[in-house]
């Protein structure tokens, strides 16, 4: 069988600047399935990285000649270009099989196999196991109701099979498959990032916590890591067979622990970290808790820490199931400047309670804070998470397109303020915290990492971007 990966054309998201990542999620089925099958004939077709539009992906499809298509949802915002995809796969030949994963359409099955007949299935869940067993079933033609974590259309219904358990060993999983796009890794790039070449490594699956606008932990369930022997070895395959030297290790949950000190060890030893610069995403209360790692974690060239901050009011962290305190933020953002860490944070506003004068305070709290970088976004219910579940049942939703789910566009208002108005309050937050003042200190800082993410929003217009964005 003839398998096609594709992530589709569109544009990046904003907050990132002209971020291009590596597909990984395409990257590591493509790799699974050629371990398990090796008769299985696999492409990948990044239009990203081979700046392809649509008519390039019809070009391919019909040069290919794929038995399956399966396009890439990394989340639902990019919903409506995933079935696009799907669109076109049919409308070229109706004999293609299409099929789609991610958590939107894990939790959203029902409707999408409802309202789009050129879909044929739906992977639910981790998607690794599910699709290989549902190309096995399809070439020997048995039935698909053996395969768990499916959801297709049979009879005019729509079958939903059993979940599937998640991967107990991810130690087990092949690397994921970067020689697919072997001769594209050098377009990857995170311009903030120094413009090395860039690629992503999963050192883990699942959070341990519950916060209640999250989709991770529903979906992946709780923390299942590799082992930092593995997770090392990824590191060093990546930098020496594709050049990469800009790492980000995706885990939604990383711990400053003993697991984290090992990585550090291994890396440290097999000698590749002194042109290496990789970062992480964790948590405030982690960063304090493992504060003892940090200069061990710089020295290995970690030097990008992204952060969850999320509200400066501690009845909204409660609220979020956030469990942290209010106070850590400045804590940890402290203890990431001491060691020369970049201290990016992320925070939302726009939550129900909302008003001017909230978001006025939140403003003055961040801008005492500090952070060298501050990402801020508009509260979005995710399918698949509490919030999701109480603003449909509400009926807050006001604008209910999924390319509009990007956490820059206000879909909602709150009890003060009219969605029009989260969205002004949202593009006002980013003004005064990205003022003269801060933009001339960030191009001349010290840490070179933030002088050249300063640099590269500069040169680009973020403000000016951001406001172009906020049309109604």
């Amino acid at each position: 069988m003839k398998i096609l990966f594709v992530e589709p054309p569109k544009q990046p998201w904003f907050v990132m600047g002209e971020y291009i990542p590596p597909p990984l999620g395409l990257l590591c089925l493509a790799s699974y399935l050629e371990a398990h099958d090796p008769e299985i004939e696999i492409q990948v077709m990044d239009c990203q990285a081979e700046e392809a539009e649509w008519d390039d992906v019809e070009k391919q499809i019909m040069a290919f000649q794929p038995d399956l298509v399966a396009p890439s949802t990394v989340s639902s915002c990019n919903a409506e270009i995933t079935l696009r995809t799907v669109v076109l796969a049919k409308e070229i030949d109706k004999r293609i099989f299409t099929v789609v994963g991610s958590q939107h359409f894990s939790v959203l099955a029902q409707e999408v196999l409802a309202g789009v007949p050129q879909l044929d299935f739906i992977v639910r869940g981790e998607g690794e196991q599910t699709l290989l067993e549902l190309i096995q079933a399809l070439e020997s033609k048995r039935s698909l109701t053996r395969v768990k974590g499916l959801s297709f259309r049979h009879n005019g219904k729509i079958v939903y099979t059993p979940n599937r358990p998640l991967i107990k060993d991810l130690n087990t999983l092949p690397f994921p498959g970067y020689h697919f796009v072997r001769e594209h890794m050098l377009n990857y790039r995170f311009p903030a990032g120094k413009d090395l070449p860039y690629a992503l490594v999963e050192g883990g699956r699942g959070c341990n916590h519950s916060c209640s606008f999250c989709t991770q932990w529903r979906y992946w369930g709780k923390c299942r890591r590799k082992s930092p022997q593995r997770v090392a070895d990824e590191f060093e395959y990546i930098y020496q067979e594709f050049g990469s030297r800009f790492l980000w290790l995706t885990d939604d949950y990383i711990q400053l622990d003993n697991w984290m000190e090992t990585l550090c060890d291994e890396l440290l030893e097999r000698g590749i970290t002194e042109d290496l610069m990789w970062f992480f995403q964790t948590r405030v209360d982690e960063i304090i808790a493992g504060k003892t790692l940090l200069p061990k974690l710089r020295e290995t060239g970690m030097q990008w820490i992204m952060t969850g901050l999320e509200s400066h009011d501690p009845k909204m962290l409660k609220k979020y199931q956030k469990g942290i305190e209010v106070g850590m933020g400045k804590e940890a953002i402290e203890l990431l400047k001491e060691n020369e860490i970049l201290a990016q944070t992320t925070a939302i506003i726009g939550h129900r309670q909302d008003s001017h004068e909230t978001i006025e305070a939140f403003r003055k709290w961040i801008n005492d804070l500090d952070p060298d970088v501050a990402v801020f976004m508009t509260m979005t219910p995710y399918p698949g998470t509490p919030k999701y579940e109480e603003a449909l049942a509400s009926g807050w939703i006001e604008d209910p397109r999924w390319e509009r789910f990007d956490m820059v566009h206000a879909i909602m208002p709150t009890e003060h303020l009219t969605r029009e108005e989260v969205q002004t309050e949202l593009y006002a937050t980013y003004r005064a915290y990205y003022g003269w003042r801060r933009r001339i200190s960030g191009v001349l800082a010290k840490n070179k990492v933030k002088r050249t993410y300063y640099r590269h929003m500069m040169r680009k217009g973020f403000l000016a971007t951001l406001k172009g964005l906020f049309r109604f």
